[in-house]
């Protein structure tokens, strides 16, 4: 199985600390695994009006972008972990309309789980996903 690291210019830059981007790819499935992305621009400023919906929308958009520098897209993602500070019903009914906005239907399975810290302190939701698609038997470039 051949195991392609990815770091794509569009995000900030955490490569000292993780990989965004893991695909693996080998005969008959390709799996890409997408590090939790926040709310930060590629300079790591905090997007927007720093609110909780627009983090949340930038985390989102920085996962289209990571799918995307994959060969991928958010039809593929099998599977979201959405980690929220302070998590409340009121950030429940947010996050399930930027999923909706992002994703359309029908949406991929979901673990929502609220945490005391992501970290950093200005970070208030962080987005992972796992996508699969067809293999290619594990050579050349990403899609």
């Amino acid at each position: 199985m051949k195991r392609t690291h990815l770091n794509p210019p569009g995000l900030p830059d955490w490569s000292s600390l993780f990989s965004q981007v893991v695909i693996a790819e080998g005969s008959p499935l390709r799996v890409i695994a997408v590090s939790g992305q926040v709310g930060v621009d590629r300079s790591q400023a905090v997007s927007g009006d720093g609110g909780f919906a627009a983090r949340l929308d930038r985390a989102f958009r920085n996962l289209v972008t990571a799918l995307s520098a994959a060969g991928s897209s958010v039809s593929e993602v099998v599977k979201l972990t959405i980690y929220v500070v302070g998590y409340s019903q009121e950030k429940a009914g947010v996050i399930g309309e930027t999923l909706r906005n992002h994703f359309g239907r029908p949406l991929p399975a979901c673990s929502l789980i609220g945490v005391d810290a992501l970290a950093r302190p200005e970070l208030l939701v962080e987005v992972e996903a796992l996508a699969v698609s067809e293999g290619r038997g594990g050579d050349g470039p990403p899609r």
